[in-house]
């Protein structure tokens, strides 16, 4: 089972950051645990939004090169605020370093303009053929369904040209 954690991606520059929020809603099926009577996103769940908005940024600069991008490592994370029903979650990611297979980046996540979340996450791309030894066509396939996803998250508005 799938579950996205990011509504819209809002702004991309490629190779370098992202931006891309969740919007909290009250019908979220977790909220009914976490907790019934102060309903807050979990910490691991804002983790995930992070994680999400560093996953398209690493998959559109490598131009979905590699069908598997993995959180390897989340350091110094620190939860300054909760998301609450009704509530927005801008999370920032920022590209910090970047080699063959792995990516270090600077993440951030507002709620209001206000700090709720940041920290650092390494992750890791690589196609499951040459890792596993899987047919190149699972790959393939793959990075065709995240390609059409992330269509669905981001789609930047055409800039015009204005005439005089």
């Amino acid at each position: 089972m799938r579950f996205s954690q990011l509504d819209r991606i809002l702004e991309l520059d490629k190779g370098v950051s992202i931006k891309a929020v969740k919007c909290l809603s009250l019908s979220e099926e977790y909220l009914n645990d976490h907790f019934p009577r102060f309903p807050v996103m979990p910490g691991v769940l804002m983790l995930e939004s992070m994680f999400q908005a560093s996953m398209w940024l690493v998959r559109e600069t490598n131009d979905f090169e590699h069908s598997t991008v993995v959180l390897r490592e989340a350091k110094a994370m620190k939860f300054q605020k909760f998301v609450q029903p009704g509530g927005s979650l801008v999370v920032d990611a920022e590209i910090k370093k970047m080699d063959d297979s792995i990516t270090k980046l600077k993440v951030t996540g507002t709620i209001d303009g206000e700090a709720s979340v940041s920290g650092r996450l390494i992750i890791e791309s690589y196609n499951l053929a040459e890792r596993e030894g899987r047919d190149a066509a699972v790959d393939k396939y793959m990075i065709h369904q995240f390609r059409k996803f992330y269509r669905r998250l981001w789609a930047p508005v055409p800039v015009q040209a204005t005439t005089v």
